[in-house]
Parts: structure tokens; C-alpha cells; sequence
């Protein structure tokens, strides 16, 4: 297998590679395996939308070249992935121009596996690499200036070298090494950023899966929340139901309840679960790369009538936040219609970050938009067709017996936006109830 052999557009655009869909039918949830039957995810159509996206947002700013080290971005331009080993070492990257193929350096024998198996890359930008692992190898091996000057002239090579460089994340004598090359270093993040905020059709129906399997495990979570059984228990089970049902990030389970709720501690422990408790619980997952964000309550046994109340203010919250989501709305007027910091028990918006609050989803947990009253109110941004984000909200109950916590997912339409997260959250389910 060989790049020789894949047959491309020579001019590719977004709106080439993303067919629209028929909206009056539901979005598709099809199973992990390739049939011959139906059309299922396109991953080649998927990988050419994503490097248009990111040339179209490159072309648009001063920028002349993105040198990317998030996983994330990785991925969203070469369609690779080496697992979630991977996370937290800063050790691949890639280089990507709008007129040549991304550049990969990738972990040792990686390298040549993605020769064999990813014809979509160049097999002579498909490169070893290697630099400090958080500073586990010192600058001092010189890692670092090695790699710096094979960009400068991979730069030079294009004419590039004397326009700014865009780097997402990095470590400092990996910046050094650069601006030592003379390379003027800049942030690419926001490039990225304005390149993944529109989903295609196959990011949406790979979102939609994700949030499927989450749905199957809000079932299994229902059926084992029984008193006797623990958080870390109901946290190992979820691990293993996403494993198996094809996840390939289970990157954080929360499972809160009790006492714990309120203040929302965003973890989970080995608390077991009694007789009225109510319980929230945050999935975050992935699925070829496309995340959840997936809250639900439920409590155990039997409920109290300040557990439902604070179940019934929650919804109420997230419910007007959906009714307002559409293009062209902006998020401060999202923001708005959520009640301030001091009105549900916190000192400002900064300690209440996080609990009235939306993210953009896709290959990471938090993309545009964000909506909270700590940044929307003063800086609105303006929702487009074809995003997918969350929108979450807290409610403490007033006799301090647990808290709700709801989160929807939601897709952009053009007259509106589709709920992509299907477990019953319109009243406050009840799990076992005696």
C-alpha cells in the first residue's frame, strides 16, 4: 500500500466532501463494522474534509505553517492515532502547510506502521520522532534543535520560513529551539479551533454513536444503582461496557452522590451508594476520536420532594437553553437565561465555572462554542449550522441532600437543533424504586 494509489480532487473544499442531509430523518446511529449494504461513516471523505477545513482556516490567517503537538489536532489532520499512551507526553507532532500533505513524526515503530496501513499519508512524511517526554530527556541530547532545524528547512523548502509558525501546545526548550532557528512562533490553536468548530455529516454521525453508547450506559448504570453498590464500582463497570462496545477513550467517569453532591467535587470515590440518594453522573468518552460529555440523575430507591425540586430547576434551565439554540444566536443570550453564581449558593462566576455551561464537542472535550456567564456575557460568539456542543446545568436540593445535574448534547440545524443524547432526562428517574 502506497499514497501513489489514492486517487484525489486536485482542489478540494469543505463543501465538496460534506453532502447535506435530509434533516427530516433521524441522524444515523449505524454499528462499528464496514458493510457492503449501506453507507455507513466515509473515513477517507472524513479524513479529506477535515485537511480542507484546516487549509481553509489557514489561508485565512497571517500564518504560514501549523506545527501541531495535541493529540487532537494530530489526529483532525493525518487521521492518526497511537492510543491514550500517548496523552500526556508530548511526543508526536506534525507539520501541516496548504500546499503539501501533513508531516507526521510519530513514536519509534509507529512511523513505519502508518507506511504500511495509512495510504493516505505520504510515505516519506511518515517520520520517526522523538523529543524530551516532559523533560524525562534533557535539551541538553539536543532532541529538540535536531528537530527545529528539520522543520526550518522543510519550511525553508515551501518558502515558508520567513512567515510565522503556529504551535498549538509544546514544551519550552521545544520553543526555544525554534525562535533559535529564527522561526517566529505564534498561537495556532485558535486556527484549529475556527477549522473544527462545523462538523460534516460523518463527524456528526460519529458524535451520534458516541452518545449511543453512553445511552446503553445509563442503562446498565440504572439497573446496577442499588444500595450496598459503590461509586468506583459503577465507575469499573461503565470502563469496561464502553471498552467493549468499541470506545477507545474512556478518558473520565464522575459518579457524585449523597452528601458529595453539593459542592460538585468533580470525581468519584469509593462512597457507597444508600437508600434516597441521588446520584449524577458525567460520561466522558470516545468514540474513533468524537467525544461525550453526558451528564444524568438518578436516585436510588425513592426520592425526596427537594430532589425533585432542584431535578425540575435544572431541567428547567437546560430546556430554555435548548429552545434558543439555532444560527446566528449568540452565546450570551444563552448565558443569560442562567441564573448567576450567588442565585444557586457560589461566591462568583468563577467558582460556579462549569455547572451552567456549554462546550463544543468533536475530537476534544472542549471546543467552541463556550457558553458561561464567567466569559459569554461581555464576549458573545455567534452559533453556525453544522456545530455540536454540549449544555449542562447544576441545581443544588435545598435540604442538602444531593444536587441535579442534566446535560444534553445538541447539533445545529438550520432551523433549530437535534438532541443527540437519548436517556430519559425529563423527569427525575428513579433507579430500583421501591
Amino acid at each position: 500500500m502506497n499514497s501513489k494509489n489514492v486517487v484525489e480532487p486536485a482542489i478540494i473544499t469543505p463543501e465538496d466532501i460534506n453532502p447535506g442531509w435530509n434533516w427530516d430523518r433521524p441522524i444515523p446511529a449505524p454499528g462499528r463494522t464496514a458493510v457492503d449494504f449501506e453507507e455507513r461513516v466515509n473515513f477517507r471523505r472524513l479524513h479529506n474534509y477535515r485537511t480542507a477545513r484546516a487549509k481553509a482556516a489557514l489561508e485565512k490567517s497571517d500564518i504560514g505553517a501549523l506545527l501541531c503537538f495535541d493529540n487532537n489536532n494530530i489526529r483532525y489532520l493525518t487521521s492518526s492515532v497511537i492510543g491514550e499512551w500517548s496523552r500526556d507526553k508530548i511526543c508526536r507532532y506534525a507539520l501541516f502547510t496548504v500546499s503539501a500533505k501533513p508531516y507526521l513524526w510519530d513514536f519509534g515503530s509507529a512511523a513505519a506502521h502508518h507506511r504500511l496501513y495509512a495510504p493516505w499519508l505520504e510515505q516519506d512524511h511518515c517520520r520517526a520522532g522523538m523529543l524530551g517526554l516532559r523533560g524525562s530527556v534533557a535539551e541538553d541530547a539536543g532532541l529538540f534543535k535536531q528537530a527545529a532545524q528539520e522543520i526550518k528547512y522543510l519550511l525553508e523548502q515551501e518558502g515558508l520560513a520567513d512567515m510565522p509558525l503556529g504551535v498549538d501546545v509544546c514544551e519550552p526548550p521545544m520553543l526555544f529551539a525554534l525562535q533559535a532557528e529564527g522561526l517566529k512562533v505564534v498561537d495556532a490553536q485558535q486556527v484549529f479551533l475556527d477549522a473544527r468548530e462545523i462538523k460534516s455529516m460523518d463527524e456528526i454521525i460519529l458524535l451520534n454513536m458516541a452518545a449511543s453508547m453512553v445511552d446503553g450506559v445509563y442503562q446498565k448504570i440504572s439497573d446496577m444503582l442499588k444500595p450496598g453498590v459503590r461509586e468506583n464500582e459503577i465507575v469499573a463497570m461503565a470502563n469496561q461496557f464502553l471498552y467493549e462496545q468499541g470506545s477507545d477513550d474512556v478518558e473520565a467517569i464522575n459518579a457524585v452522590s449523597g452528601e458529595r453532591c453539593s459542592p460538585h467535587p468533580h470525581n468519584f470515590t469509593d462512597r457507597m451508594y444508600r437508600p434516597g440518594d441521588q446520584a449524577f453522573f458525567d460520561v466522558i468518552q470516545s468514540y474513533m476520536g468524537y467525544r461525550t460529555c453526558y451528564y444524568r440523575t438518578l436516585n436510588v430507591g425513592l426520592a425526596t420532594q427537594a430532589q425533585h425540586d432542584a431535578y425540575h430547576q435544572a431541567r428547567e434551565w437546560i430546556d430554555a437553553a435548548i429552545h434558543l439554540v439555532r444560527p446566528g444566536m449568540t452565546t450570551d443570550r444563552i448565558a443569560s437565561v442562567w441564573p448567576k453564581a450567588e442565585e444557586f449558593g457560589f461566591e462568583n462566576e468563577m467558582e460556579a465555572f462549569g455547572l451552567q455551561f456549554g462546550h463544543g464537542l468533536g475530537l476534544a472535550l472542549h471546543e467552541r462554542p463556550i457558553i458561561s456567564r464567567l466569559v459569554s456575557l461581555d464576549n458573545p460568539f455567534e452559533l453556525k449550522e453544522g456545530m455540536v456542543f454540549a449544555l449542562e446545568t447544576y441545581c443544588p436540593a435545598a435540604d442538602g441532600n444531593g444536587a441535579a445535574r442534566i446535560e444534553e448534547e445538541v447539533v445545529v440545524t438550520a432551523d433549530g437543533c437535534r438532541v443527540i443524547t437519548h436517556f430519559p432526562a425529563q423527569e427525575l428517574f428513579i433507579a430500583n424504586k421501591y
